[in-house]
């Protein structure tokens, strides 16, 4: 397996990869790479939908002539419990972050909930999540806001401090905050209906509309109370306490 930097061959290579819709692990076997480092290389350079071969390569000899890593980068070097990579952990909470993103999250949102949710506590407190995510305390705080109007995480004291919570249960209340938002659509559209009228097009479409989220809504909801359980399984026996004993 070839090491080293990366070659604009190479990240020409991903570039095309990336445009025929090629995931990271497949480009990596084409280039004979590590996923990690396919994966690394296009988020640190604008993205799947933005990543540009010989942008990524000026970029990167302009980073080698400075020398020195940058914050994110020590990061990665951060020794990491149970064994696990650091380099493949950083990566695929960089990946988790863009999907975060494609959901609709600001970047910074998105980063606090990938390092929350990717924490073995599940939780995090405004000190820890400026120290890992290298950001300054008021982006925590913004991301935190959202995040919590979202229903994704959780507020909890720790002494004087507070901690961010995302517990087993984060993703159904997340859900369940989505639903809220879908049922006040459908109050707001059947309003609209009797301000416009139920004949006319208008008046029509957000009938249709109110049916359609009010559907939606019910089904999600039944879905979510039914899939519940699933986020409170635990390996079975003493399996998790074993493997971390033996760590």
């Amino acid at each position: 397996m070839p090491g080293g930097r990366l070659t604009q061959q190479e990240r020409r290579q991903i570039a095309q990869g990336l445009a025929d819709g090629h995931a990271y692990a497949e480009i990596a076997r084409r280039l004979d790479r590590p996923t990690s480092t396919v994966t690394r290389e296009v988020l640190r350079n604008g993205g799947p939908t933005a990543y540009r071969a010989d942008l990524a390569h000026r970029a990167t000899e302009t980073r080698t002539r400075r020398g020195g890593k940058s914050p994110r980068a020590a990061a990665e070097a951060e020794p990491q419990p149970y064994g696990r990579d650091a380099e493949e952990v950083r990566a695929f909470e960089e990946v988790f972050t863009t999907a975060m993103m494609a959901s609709g999250m600001s970047r910074m949102t998105a980063q606090v909930q990938a390092a929350l949710t990717l924490a073995d506590s599940g939780s995090m407190t405004s000190a820890e999540l400026v120290g890992h995510l290298k950001v300054s305390p008021a982006s925590v705080s913004k991301a935190i806001t959202f995040l919590e109007s979202q229903g994704m995480v959780r507020r909890q004291r720790d002494g004087r401090r507070e901690r961010y919570v995302v517990d087993d249960d984060i993703w159904f209340q997340s859900i369940m905050a989505s639903i809220r938002s879908m049922t006040e659509i459908v109050g707001l559209a059947r309003q609209g209906v009797g301000v416009f009228g139920p004949d006319t097009p208008t008046g029509v479409r957000l009938e249709n509309t109110a049916r359609f989220m009010d559907f939606l809504a019910e089904t999600m909801a039944r879905a979510a109370d039914q899939a519940r359980d699933i986020l409170h399984s635990k390996p079975e026996g003493d399996e998790l306490q074993t493997v971390t004993r033996g760590r």
